[in-house]
């Protein structure tokens, strides 16, 4: 009686296991492969997300009328930003992109002032020497005021001081509510205030 060899035939439940088998070992390994391709897309920084240190950005170009970049727009203008040398990021347009520090990577938004004609240093020397006739009023767009001080002489002098005082701090602007005209790395006063919405405020960091 003849033996079974080792190389008989096979079962076709076995074959079908086996393919099985060989069937999940390449979806697992084409799963994981996607997985690592999609993690290593997503890894990939947006270059306004780089820190400080990686990029460096443009000096804004001041109009010399306005002293306010000239690019201006709703309170925010844009200076263009160029990635470190080989950092790579996607850039404003998507593109993953290796820099060489030569590439503009994105545009950083900045703050920027409305102004709309009122130079500051007219509305301090006309209240100064004029102040007294109201020649600071009428400028700032406030005639009424303007044409009580210049009948009273100024309030006597004493809304001529006070006037002076409220305009060289800045704190009396034009009265349609744009800024004065200061230049652009002048002196410029910034009022802080605290309240229930900006204690709420994220701080952002650069």
């Amino acid at each position: 009686m003849a033996a079974a060899g080792a190389s008989g035939p096979v079962a076709p439940a076995t074959v079908a296991a086996r393919m099985l088998g060989v069937l999940w070992l390449v979806s697992v390994t084409a799963g994981s492969g996607g997985a690592a391709a999609a993690a290593g897309s997503e890894d990939t920084l947006k270059c306004e997300d780089l820190r400080v240190g990686q990029y460096i950005c443009k000096d804004p170009k001041i109009n010399d009328a306005t002293q306010e970049p000239v690019n201006c727009t709703n309170y925010t203008a844009h200076v263009p930003c160029f990635p470190a040398p080989n950092i790579t990021c996607k850039d404003f347009g998507g593109n993953e992109t290796h820099f060489t520090g030569n590439e503009v990577g994105f545009l950083k938004p900045i703050s920027c002032r409305n102004v709309n004609g009122y130079s500051y240093k007219v509305a301090v020397a006309l209240s100064l020497f004029l102040g007294w006739l109201g020649a600071d009023r009428f400028y700032l767009g406030y005639p009424a005021l303007g044409l009580l001080k210049f009948c009273t002489v100024g309030f006597c002098g004493i809304g001529s001081l006070i006037d002076f005082i409220l305009i060289a701090m800045q704190i009396v602007g034009p009265s349609d509510g744009s800024s004065y005209i200061i230049d652009y790395y002048g002196t410029r006063l910034t009022r802080l205030s605290i309240t229930n919405e900006t204690f709420r405020k994220t701080q952002l960091y650069p």
